[in-house]
C-alpha cells in the first residue's frame, strides 16, 4: 500500500500494520512524550521515597499493672474508670488475663456486674460492643441478630464463665425482654454434650 507524503509531495510505501494505525498529530505526540518522560523522571524518585521511609513506631504496651487495675475499677466505680481513661484513651481496649483462657475487658467488668453507668461511659468512649455487655444493657436487636448469624454463641461463656443468660439477668428491668428472648432460645438451641 503506497500513500502520498504531503511534507515531500512524493508517494511512500505502508505496512499493512501502518497503514490500519490512527494518524496522530504533532500535538499528541509531544504530549505523550512529555508524560513518559516525567513519569521516568519522578518515578525513581517516588521509589526512594517510599523505601526511605520507616513504618510509624509503635507505642510501649501498656503497663500490665495499670491494665489490672482498669479493669478491676471498672466493676464498680464509675469515676476511677473515668479519671484512668482520661489519663490513658488505649485502656479502652485493654483486657486482662486472670489465667486459664479467662480476658476480661473493662466493658467485661461492667457488664457482669451490671453497671450500666459504667458499660455505656465506655461504649460512647469507643469500647468495642461485647455480646455479654449488650445482654446486660438489655440490647434485644443485637442479641437477636447474633445468636440468629450463629445460634452457639449462646453458650460461649463472658469472662469468668458468667453465661449470656446471666447477664441479662444483671441487666435487671432494661434487660427484661433480652433475658425472656435468651431463655425461650434456649429451650431450642440446648447446650452441646461434652
Amino acid at each position: 500500500m503506497t500513500t502520498r507524503d504531503p511534507a515531500i509531495g512524493t508517494k511512500a510505501a505502508l505496512s499493512p500494520t501502518a497503514a490500519r494505525r490512527p494518524e496522530v498529530d504533532r500535538r499528541t505526540a509531544l504530549r505523550v512524550l512529555a508524560g513518559t518522560v516525567t513519569a521516568l523522571t519522578i518515578a525513581p524518585r517516588l521509589a526512594a521515597q517510599q523505601e526511605s521511609r520507616e513504618p510509624p513506631a509503635r507505642p510501649d504496651p501498656l503497663a500490665s499493672e495499670q491494665v489490672n487495675t482498669f479493669v478491676r475499677v471498672a466493676h464498680s466505680n464509675l469515676d476511677e474508670t473515668r479519671s484512668m481513661l482520661d489519663k490513658e484513651p488505649r485502656l479502652i481496649k485493654a483486657t486482662w488475663d486472670w489465667g486459664g483462657g479467662d480476658f476480661e475487658s473493662a466493658l467485661g467488668a461492667a457488664g457482669h456486674m451490671g453497671r450500666h453507668d459504667i458499660a455505656e461511659f465506655l461504649l460512647e468512649r469507643g469500647a468495642p460492643l461485647e455480646l455479654c455487655a449488650a445482654a446486660m444493657l438489655g440490647q434485644l436487636p443485637i442479641i437477636r441478630a447474633a445468636l440468629e448469624l450463629q445460634p452457639s454463641l449462646l453458650h460461649v461463656p463472658g469472662p469468668h464463665g458468667i453465661t449470656l443468660t446471666a447477664h441479662a439477668q444483671k441487666g435487671g428491668s432494661r434487660a427484661t425482654e433480652t433475658l425472656a428472648f435468651l431463655t425461650e432460645f434456649a429451650e431450642r438451641h440446648p447446650a452441646p454434650k461434652a
